[in-house]
């Protein structure tokens, strides 16, 4: 993208709902001039702390995705299959690559609450897929057990 304007900047706050590209590429451009004056500063804002709820959210995705599957793993053993297994490595991947492109999401790991609500996710759609009511309501996994490669419950 080029350092040229490319829209009226009393239009910037117009753009974001008709253009959102153009609206990123203008941002970014007055961001580089340090034009701080035009910027769309309640957009960004909100597009910022977007961002960081987007990737919150994708670290809780993982988790509930491992959870659901260890669940199943350990209270349906005769069902168990390569795809279960397959599924709890590539989220233990995918936890490992958010923490690698995004460090801090490192310090989510120790907060309980989050672990909790995945848990708690996971454990939902356990009982939805499986019929198993009684899974244990409170989280039976250590969290170097849920990102262990090496582990499986009843292995």
């Amino acid at each position: 993208m080029s350092g040229k304007q490319i829209i009226d900047s009393t239009k910037i706050e117009e753009l974001y709902d008709q253009d959102y590209y153009l609206w990123l590429q203008e941002t970014s451009r007055l961001l580089k001039a340090k034009d701080f004056a035009n910027l769309d500063l309640e957009n960004l804002i909100e597009e910022i702390e977007s961002l960081g709820r987007s990737e919150r959210n994708k670290l809780i995705s993982s988790l509930r995705l491992i959870y659901q599957h260890l669940l199943k793993w350990q209270y349906q053993p005769s069902k168990r299959s390569k795809s279960w297994s397959d599924t709890i490595s590539r989220e233990r991947d995918n936890v490992s690559y958010y923490i690698e492109d995004t460090p801090r999401l490192k310090n989510l790991l120790q907060d309980t609450i989050l672990l909790t609500k995945a848990y708690q996710r996971g454990r939902r759609d356990a009982i939805r897929e499986t019929g198993i009511i009684n899974l244990p309501q409170d989280c039976p996994y250590s969290i170097e057990q849920t990102l262990d490669h090496n582990f499986l419950p009843n292995n």
